[in-house]
């Protein structure tokens, strides 16, 4: 079923940009395939959906192992550890979770390493919830422009979770929240920042995410069915 349900999931797209007056074509669909098997990433990838994301390192890198023929756009979703950046610091495509300095340092201390620029989204705890990580809205700001030095990493935009609620409107504050956080910041003009993306939107409230500006929907649920417990 993988394949009708990310067609399904692309019609869902298309309606929604639509109805907010966008072009499908601006919204990437993120396969999040945490707890998986290789072969059901294989199928979506037959599906022809190239990027996916990971939560975790090392399960990130055994999919990519069992992959390595296919072409994927691996994405790094998860809360990030500074000593595992060594580990995809060279071909990941794109990093969803920057979210402290320490970490900031470390992608672009290894970035510089294997002389590429890296591309990491800020995360965004626009919930003020504890359990969750990210910047604190009334922070971003202030945390890009601490990162003006850092020359092998490029803000490419903004990342965040919903707060997982029945009606997926109330994630529309969080997402609107988002969008103005990623204009504030695009007219910084700082140098290593582009703010092209915002990564926000799940199964359950995607599509206020797109009607509220998202280039990125991160869905597993909706792709892959009901995910096994965490490993």
């Amino acid at each position: 079923m993988i394949r009708e349900n990310i067609e399904e999931i692309r019609r869902r797209i298309e309606s929604a940009c639509r109805r907010s007056g966008r072009h499908a074509s601006e919204v990437t669909l993120l396969a999040v395939s945490k707890t998986f098997l290789a072969g059901a990433v294989d199928e979506a990838v037959s599906a022809g959906l190239n990027d996916v994301g990971e939560n975790y390192v090392q399960e990130l890198l055994e999919k990519r192992e069992a992959l390595k023929s296919r072409d994927v756009r691996w994405h790094f979703i998860g809360h990030l550890q500074s000593n595992k950046v060594k580990y995809i610091a060279e071909w990941i495509h794109l990093i969803h979770s920057l979210d402290n300095a320490g970490l900031a340092h470390e992608l672009d201390k290894r970035a510089e390493q294997v002389k590429r620029t890296l591309d990491v989204l800020v995360e965004v705890n626009t919930t003020d919830e504890q359990s969750k990580f990210g910047v604190r809205p009334e922070k971003a700001v202030e945390f890009v422009r601490s990162l003006t030095d850092l020359s092998h990493i490029r803000l490419a935009g903004l990342m965040t979770i919903g707060p997982f609620l029945p009606d997926p409107e109330g994630s529309r504050p969080m997402f609107r929240t988002l969008r103005q956080l990623r204009d504030e910041i695009a007219a910084l003009h700082q140098q290593n920042v582009t703010m092209q993306h915002l990564s926000m939107g799940m199964t359950g409230d995607f599509e206020v995410a797109i009607d509220e500006g998202a280039t990125i929907v991160r869905i597993g649920t909706a792709i892959f069915g009901k995910r096994e417990k965490k490993r």
